[in-house]
């Protein structure tokens, strides 16, 4: 390599290193919290879908990983992945 060769990727390595730690590194942190959520879903839990939707969680199925939540409608089958984490948390947490 001839002379600034090391400087001419220099701003290319550091726009990577800058993209993973504000993009790529957050979004993984959030998919194992997201499946740790979902792994420590029990019978009982109040929740809420990413779509609106409140419920308690009634059944459990770890095969093809679905649980049935009851509402006020009756009893509806979500996949876990639909049940948001932020909002159930915000639910669940205790009053200030």
């Amino acid at each position: 390599m001839g002379e600034g060769g090391l400087s001419t990727f220099l701003p290319f390595i550091l726009m990577f290193v800058v993209v993973y730690f504000f993009m790529i590194a957050p979004q993984m942190k959030r998919q194992k919290q997201e499946k740790k959520f979902a792994a420590e879903l029990k019978k009982g839990d109040k929740v809420i879908t990413k779509s609106g939707m409140h419920g308690k969680v009634v059944e459990l199925n770890d095969k093809d990983g679905s649980c049935v939540i009851e509402t006020l409608a009756g009893k509806i089958k979500f996949d876990k992945s639909a049940i948001s984490m932020e909002m159930s948390k915000k639910l669940n947490a205790p009053a200030k």
